[in-house]
């Protein structure tokens, strides 16, 4: 089988009941699956949205019936506990089906500052994860009454008494050693937003060997390449700052600022803006060769979503099939 081509329901570029009717389109003209961010703020002003991602998940669930879906990640160590995380999980699977994933990842400032206690450094906040996703498993199993005492999380006797068969898939985001091994341990599957080989290996030594890798790209199509870049440009320059910095910075004018020195045409290197259907071919490649099995497309601008499904159907689909297969 070959890399299976998502689509992204971007929560930071369009509201609950357009995101609802973009996945349902994405779903129409044959996108193997979709991704979800799970945002409070948005990254930049411009941007201008963040609807709650698990409501408008749960909307997709009923107005959909093949595409499968995912959280694209939900960090579940501050604004959510990972007991209602593992609850919420369960429902959404109920509710689609068997095709929701949970993906999970150690969160950013941006959206965990908002409960006003603070961020805690990266060392803290990957113990807290990999506390919070043994919680997570642990009542997704349904094995009786969970009762957990670590550093960071209780659970006082919890069960899900509304569980999927089967179970929910669990997905880990990972982008160096350490969440790599913490994916092979307890991860069906990895999450990375970077084509780097060497992740994929260090999660197969852990555990990992032969998962499924699910993988993100933004691009920006538009007739019009000059105007693609420009609103790549107004929307996405924070893209290249690197987890580190996207990780740490606490809101929308931090990430303005980090940005102010991205020009249009260091956007249009690492972004495929325009209709070329090879140039966004040759983005993904790099995914394929580094052993994704899955990769999310973001179309940038939630106002031109329309166009770009119909550009998918008719010219990028035919093409992705050819390449990766899928």
């Amino acid at each position: 089988m070959g890399m299976q081509l998502g689509y992204t329901m971007m929560t930071e570029q369009a509201g609950p009941k357009e995101l609802v009717g973009h996945v349902v389109g994405a779903e129409a003209v044959g996108f193997d699956f979709a991704v979800s961010s799970d945002h409070f703020f948005p990254w930049l002003d411009e941007m201008g949205h963040s609807p709650n991602a698990w409501v408008t998940l749960g909307a997709a669930a009923q107005a959909t019936s093949r595409i499968d879906l995912m959280t694209y990640v939900t960090c579940p160590i501050m604004r959510y506990r990972p007991a209602v995380v593992a609850q919420q999980a369960a429902t959404l699977q109920l509710l689609s089906d068997g095709r929701f994933t949970l993906g999970l990842g150690a969160g950013e400032n941006l959206n965990e500052h908002v409960i006003g206690e603070g961020w805690p450094p990266v060392a803290v906040r990957h113990e807290m994860f990999s506390e919070a996703v043994q919680v997570i498993r642990e009542l997704l199993a349904g094995d009786g009454y969970t009762t957990f005492h670590g550093e960071y999380f209780d659970v006082d006797g919890g069960r899900i008494w509304d569980l999927p068969e089967g179970g929910v898939p669990i997905g880990i985001a990972a982008s160096g050693r350490q969440s790599c091994e913490l994916a092979g341990e307890f991860a069906d599957v990895l999450i990375a937003t970077e084509p780097k080989a060497e992740l994929g290996e260090m999660f197969d030594a852990a555990g990992g060997a032969g998962k499924p890798r699910v993988g993100q790209m933004p691009i920006c199509h538009d007739t019009d390449r000059a105007a693609a870049i420009t609103r790549a440009h107004s929307l996405f320059r924070w893209f290249g700052l690197g987890w580190k910095v996207n990780a740490d910075l606490p809101g929308t004018a931090g990430f303005d600022a980090a940005s102010q020195f991205v020009r249009e045409e260091d956007v249009a290197e690492s972004i495929p803006c325009g209709d070329d259907v090879e140039a966004v071919i040759e983005a993904a490649r790099a995914y394929a060769d580094a052993g994704f099995t899955h990769l999310a497309l973001v179309q940038i601008g939630g106002d031109h979503q329309a166009p770009y499904l119909k550009w998918t159907e008719q010219a990028l689909l035919p093409a992705w099939r050819e390449a990766f297969g899928g």
